[in-house]
């Protein structure tokens, strides 16, 4: 019908509640594999790769501007009736595009303190990569944060671990990530390598809540083939990090030893499926690959009882 129109709905990757109830800062880590093809030949260790999962893009206006005239911001205080405005510019012509993002304090410092703790744990050193250059005053609030936070709560920890923090210009730490053998925390908005073989953990300021998830979407491709009683080739290693990372998380607050043994077992039992099946003729469907780690992991369990 001429009446029906389409709605834009939010991303409900965004719309998760505990991306934003509990101001988490987003981990994610590629998982290296031997048979994996590496962006850089120096990388012996692993980047982890932190980013901000409240405000920003994730909570961003953006408009389309359809004809001339003037675009504002403005700022009301409450309980005031004084406000500040600026413009940001007058459209003329056919119009364009606008965005608009925001952040608080209390998120960023926040964003700094998970980041700090999850280095910490790892025993990495900690870089925040900005382009305050150019954001002189939004990037720039990060920077000053994330000092603040560190000299108040961190340096003699980080210190005392041989570690340390350190604010660098994106464009520098790029190139610092092309020539670097990896083993460090990089805080960015940006990620390298497959989806499919990345794990990916929202960590909040407590140490103690995280959610662990497959960065990747529902693979919607994927799916109409599979109603379609077609065979597909799904790569799962995502999904399973998913819950192995949310159990070895479970694991350690409980000190339960044979639930850390299981994880460590299941995550390994990948990495040799992925190992052995490295030729044309050993591709595999979903649910042969899935039964293939399953296999690898009975396999490891039986081996370490006997033991």
């Amino acid at each position: 019908s001429s009446n029906h129109h389409r709605v834009s709905f939010p991303n409900p990757h965004d719309s998760i509640e505990s991306r934003h109830s509990q101001n988490p800062e987003e981990e994610r880590k590629y998982n290296m594999f031997n048979r994996s093809k590496k962006t850089c030949h120096r990388w012996t260790k692993p980047i982890c790769i932190g980013r901000h999962a409240f405000g920003d893009q994730y909570r961003a206006t953006d408009i389309i501007v359809n004809e001339p005239g003037k675009l504002k911001l403005i700022f009301e205080p409450s309980g005031s009736s004084r406000k500040t405005e600026f413009e940001v510019f007058n459209f003329a012509g056919a119009g364009g595009v606008a965005l608009a993002l925001y952040n608080t304090d209390e998120s960023i410092r926040s964003f700094a303190e998970s980041s700090m703790y999850t280095a910490y744990q790892k025993k990495w050193p900690l870089y925040l990569s900005t382009k305050n250059t150019i954001l002189k005053t939004y990037d720039g609030r990060f920077k000053d944060i994330f000092q603040e936070v560190y000299e108040t709560n961190w340096r003699s920890k980080f210190e005392a671990a041989g570690i340390w923090n350190e604010h660098r210009l994106i464009d520098d730490l790029v190139a610092y990530a092309m020539k670097s053998e990896g083993g460090y925390f990089m805080l960015s908005s940006a990620g390298y390598g497959s989806l499919g073989l990345m794990t990916s953990v929202l960590v909040c300021p407590d140490g103690k809540t995280i959610e662990a998830e497959a960065a990747h979407g529902t693979v919607t491709r994927h799916y109409r083939v599979h109603q379609k009683g077609g065979e597909t080739s799904t790569n799962s290693i995502a999904s399973i990090f998913a819950w192995s990372r949310g159990l070895v998380h479970r694991a350690k607050l409980d000190s339960n030893a044979s639930l850390l043994n299981f994880t460590e077992k299941l995550e390994a039992g990948i990495s040799n499926v992925c190992l052995d099946r490295v030729k044309r003729d050993d591709y595999v469907n979903t649910e042969e690959f899935i039964d293939a780690v399953a296999w690898e992991l009975r396999k490891r369990l039986l081996g370490s009882s006997r033991l």
